[in-house]
């Protein structure tokens, strides 16, 4: 009987075929195929490890210690003081989403940079699309124009932010040209409202090139055949624009619009450099980390940490469910 099952086994076995093999031993196969491969990432795997995989695994472990300023380690001329931080499990993240001062240290901040985020990013592409329907007609002097409006994306960062708060200043160039045209002049760096409008402002200018560069570039990809078709048909400009132009666009559009996202949600360089440690209510989610862990004393290296973890959670959320309905959108297209 034992013979007989054992037999009927091996049958079953080889009428399924052979056996596929596992994790590892695939893994093994393509090290032996393909060693030159992995031979030439493994530096760049150690580089990213080292920058970027070493840090972040320090941050996260901190986020769940009280480390600030005055209980980590230093040292003090020849004096070597050990770090006194105590390991404090969840408390950080419970104190900055539901502590007594949540809404007025995380959600209140939170609700700017979404704002803030939804505002500009908007403000990119609807005027970089308008630029890049602009630019892709046959005008004269095209190149030059071009050139003009690819400037605030060549010239460097800190450069533009500082010009432009020199001239939001409230002796400045914009604020002379309202007086001299008996419009009110704001306060654009001192009042909160105004300090919203100016830093949306600034990042615009700083973001629209990058957009009407990868909008333009689409638009050169689409089949002009396409367009012709339409016109046969007899669509007018609205229609070619909406049915033929807006899903020629779809691909570009869903990646300059998410890497919009991730970019202007973490835009630390232009809030920082327009206003530094003053504008509170002006500061965006990655800018106030910023100021927990370096503009305060003592510095709350935990709480800042804790800051960058939720960050990069509410990206990856985000990244996640846009993927998707992109996804999904396609399939109802096709």
């Amino acid at each position: 009987m034992t013979v007989a099952v054992e037999t009927t086994a091996a049958d079953s076995r080889r009428d399924r075929g052979p056996q596929r093999p596992g994790p590892l031993e695939r893994l093994k196969r393509s090290y032996q195929k393909y060693w030159y491969a992995y031979a030439m990432i493994l530096p760049v795997v150690v580089v990213l490890g080292v920058l970027v995989g070493y840090p972040l695994a320090r941050g996260l472990y901190l986020t769940l210690t009280d480390a600030n300023s005055l209980n980590s380690a230093r040292t003090i001329g020849v004096n070597h003081i050990d770090a006194t931080y105590q390991f404090i499990g969840l408390d950080n993240y419970a104190d900055i989403l539901w502590g007594p001062t949540a809404y007025d240290r995380f959600w209140s901040h939170f609700v700017w940079t979404v704002v803030w985020t939804v505002l500009c990013v908007a403000l990119h592409y609807f005027i970089g699309l308008g630029l890049a329907l602009l630019l892709n007609q046959k005008l004269r002097g095209r190149t030059v124009y071009r050139l003009l409006l690819i400037l605030p994306w060549a010239v460097p960062t800190f450069v533009t932010v500082f010009s432009w708060r020199i001239m939001l200043a409230d002796s400045g160039l914009i604020n002379s040209m309202l007086g001299s045209l008996h419009l009110p002049q704001p306060q654009w760096l001192e009042d909160t409202t105004f300090q919203r409008a100016a830093a949306i402002l600034v990042n615009t200018w700083c973001g629209v090139p990058f957009m009407m560069v990868s909008l333009l570039g689409g638009l050169q990809s689409i089949d002009s055949a396409l367009y012709e078709a339409a016109e046969m048909d007899g669509a007018n400009a609205w229609q070619r624009f909406r049915h033929v132009t807006l899903p020629g666009l779809r691909s570009v559009s869903s990646t300059v619009v998410l890497l919009g996202v991730i970019w202007t949600f973490n835009q630390f360089t232009i809030i920082f450099l327009l206003f530094g440690n003053s504008a509170p209510d002006a500061q965006i989610l990655v800018t106030w980390a910023y100021q927990l862990g370096f503009g305060q004393q003592p510095r709350d290296y935990a709480q800042s940490a804790a800051y960058g973890v939720l960050l990069l959670s509410i990206l990856i959320v985000f990244t996640s469910v846009y993927r998707r309905w992109l996804a999904r959108n396609e399939q109802i297209a096709v």
